[in-house]
């Protein structure tokens, strides 16, 4: 599953065949001091560290979790091997780590499916999100990326507001005994032209009129400082609904103080707020290397709330 540009050209492509198996030495010691923890759940993603941690997976969990990320996300998770997700699992069970989001399903960038209303997609569409109750039982993981796809372009936008609220209300049943959340995430026209959902009072619209508490908003803060800006106000307005964020600085899709957004405001804001939950690292690394990784550990100390 082809989640984002920088993923597809970045680590998580170069990380395909890695597995947990034939794990190599690494110096993570669950007897050294570990540092101190950020005042927010941030969630490096696979690759994000590899040449800092190695290629195995398990060592780069270890990694994250020593210099304070209690937290890991990872869009390509359904696609991994059961042996993976069951240890991955174990993992973060063992250093106490949270599970970020993983995508549930097939996303559509090119046509419409849920927007659309056509029976045969939104089966699929359904059948997915089944699917994906084991996998999120496998790693610990509460929430789950749900994009609608593209726009229904011979329907009017009311009518492909209704298709994807009546196919939101339906996965909500599915997956409310689970205890698990979908996340609806706008993406900007940008990066993403013509996608059904783009902006978050649109995202904060269909949740209301899905009304449950499984279907909540995934505020990515890259894709909105494009769509609309005006981010702590719109975090502000849609904030009852908002169960996960998503970091990524602009221009660039960097890490925080590589772009224009001031991230430790947003930082402060959210952390004033009481938000306990996740904010996925979903961007690259502006540097390469060991330098580039150690600069993106610092970038998140020198901008985490105080």
């Amino acid at each position: 599953m082809k989640r984002r540009s920088f993923i597809q050209k970045g680590s998580l492509s170069a990380l395909g065949a890695t597995t947990l198996v034939g794990n190599k030495a690494f110096a993570s010691s669950f007897n050294q001091q570990e540092l101190s923890l950020f005042h927010l759940n941030y969630a490096p993603h696979f690759g994000m560290f590899r040449n800092l941690a190695g290629d195995n997976l398990k060592d780069q969990l270890h990694y994250m979790a020593d210099q304070g990320f209690m937290a890991m996300e990872d869009n390509e998770m359904k696609s991994r091997s059961l042996q993976d997700q069951d240890a991955i699992g174990n993992i973060m069970k063992e250093r106490g780590m949270t599970m970020g989001v993983f995508v549930a399903h097939k996303i559509y960038w090119n046509e419409p499916n849920l927007a659309s209303g056509n029976a045969s997609m939104r089966e699929e569409f359904l059948k997915d999100i089944r699917e994906s109750i084991p996998v999120a039982k496998r790693v610990g993981a509460k929430w789950m990326t749900v994009v609608p796809g593209h726009q229904d372009l011979r329907k009017d936008m009311g009518y492909q507001t209704a298709n994807v609220v009546s196919v939101l209300r339906e996965a909500c049943k599915i997956i409310e005994d689970a205890g698990l959340i979908m996340v609806l995430e706008p993406l900007n026209p940008r990066d993403h032209p013509g996608l059904f959902l783009q902006g978050s009072a649109h995202a904060y619209s269909i949740c209301k009129a899905v009304n449950h508490p499984s279907c909540k908003i995934l505020f990515d803060i890259y894709h909105q400082q494009i769509t609309e800006g005006n981010l702590i106000p719109n975090i502000e307005a849609c904030w009852d609904e908002i169960a996960y964020f998503q970091i990524g600085d602009n221009p660039g899709r960097k890490e925080p103080t590589t772009g224009e957004i001031n991230y430790f405001n947003i930082f402060k804001y959210i952390h004033s707020r009481g938000y306990k939950g996740v904010l996925g690292m979903e961007h690259g690394n502006s540097k390469p290397g060991k330098e580039g990784e150690q600069a993106v550990i610092d970038a998140y100390r020198s901008v985490d709330a105080s």
